[in-house]
């Protein structure tokens, strides 16, 4: 008998790794499925990270057909098996796409963002929304249409923005890892508050189309893990030109695949405890500055 330990096992497994399991069959989507359908039933109510979830039998189903399409094709996507929610401000076919807002409590997206579409071409199972403030606007993730979403260290605190929802659900562990966007600190903002990482990329590596804010300049989507590798992991599956998205430029996704272990003896890091003058909490600041050790001790030159 299948317990809730074994499923909180597989749920806390990183996602390179797990990726690998499916696709060598030593588990199949459908168990990592049903792991994680049973810890968001026990936790998702309370942390309110995932929308629009599709039902627990259709989540199934898929998994199962990312099974035998495993056995009929042998070689699968890097994400294959792996369940996802997509921010609520992409939009997905067959979800809605609210963006918070109660205007757009209706609406169903007529088409994929590039972000979902690779996402989905790397084998990820869609099987929801992940919350957001109204629009994405605000460093705190509650809306009119679903409420807030918790953080799952402190019921009583704040998840963070835009990306709220996507991080307090890995935080959770009821995601594997999850896409989010960063006008101003939507990825490294939730990223910081759960405890994971939170990256964003250089503008233009990842396409952004379809936005309602083409060419802003600073927009950039983005991945959430809860360890760097699975980050880049993530990453290597939406970088890249479109010609949907003019503002995006050509790379090699393969980077984001290779080692993340190598000799850092002195590379130069700038370090900068006050962002130029702006206010840092003195709690955030302590923690920073325990951390600098870890660079210098690599032999970094700081």
């Amino acid at each position: 008998m299948t317990t809730a330990a074994d499923h909180d096992a597989i749920c806390f497994l990183g996602a390179r790794e797990l990726a690998r399991l499916v696709a060598a069959r030593e588990v199949s989507s459908r168990e990592v499925m049903a792991a994680y359908l049973d810890r968001i039933g026990r936790f998702n109510p309370t942390l309110n990270a995932i929308v629009s979830r599709l039902p627990d039998e259709r989540c199934l189903a898929l998994a199962e057909e990312a099974d035998r399409a495993l056995a009929r094709r042998g070689r699968v996507g890097p994400l294959h098996g792996l369940p996802i929610a997509f921010k609520d401000l992409e939009p997905a076919v067959g979800f809605p796409v609210t963006q918070g807002s109660p205007i757009f409590r209706d609406q169903q997206a007529t088409e994929d963002s590039i972000v979902v579409e690779r996402l989905r071409l790397a084998g990820a199972i869609p099987i929801g929304k992940t919350n957001v403030p109204e629009f994405g606007m605000g460093s705190h993730t509650y809306n009119a249409i679903f409420g807030a979403t918790r953080n799952p260290y402190d019921l009583t605190r704040s998840a963070g923005g835009s990306s709220g929802g996507a991080a307090a659900a890995i935080a959770a562990g009821l995601l594997p890892l999850a896409d989010g966007s960063d006008l101003g600190g939507s990825l490294r903002n939730p990223g910081s508050f759960n405890n994971i990482v939170g990256f964003r990329p250089t503008v233009g590596l990842v396409p952004t189309a379809t936005t309602p804010m083409p060419f802003v300049g600073f927009l950039t989507k983005g991945p959430l893990a809860r360890s760097v590798d699975d980050a880049a992991l993530l990453l290597s599956t939406i970088v890249g030109a479109d010609p949907r998205d003019p503002a995006a430029y050509p790379s090699d996704p393969s980077i984001f695949t290779q080692s993340l272990s190598r000799d850092v003896t002195g590379v130069r890091i700038a370090w900068c405890p006050d962002l130029g003058g702006l206010p840092v909490d003195r709690r955030v600041r302590s923690v920073l500055d325990r951390q600098r050790t870890v660079l210098e001790s690599r032999r970094c030159t700081v």
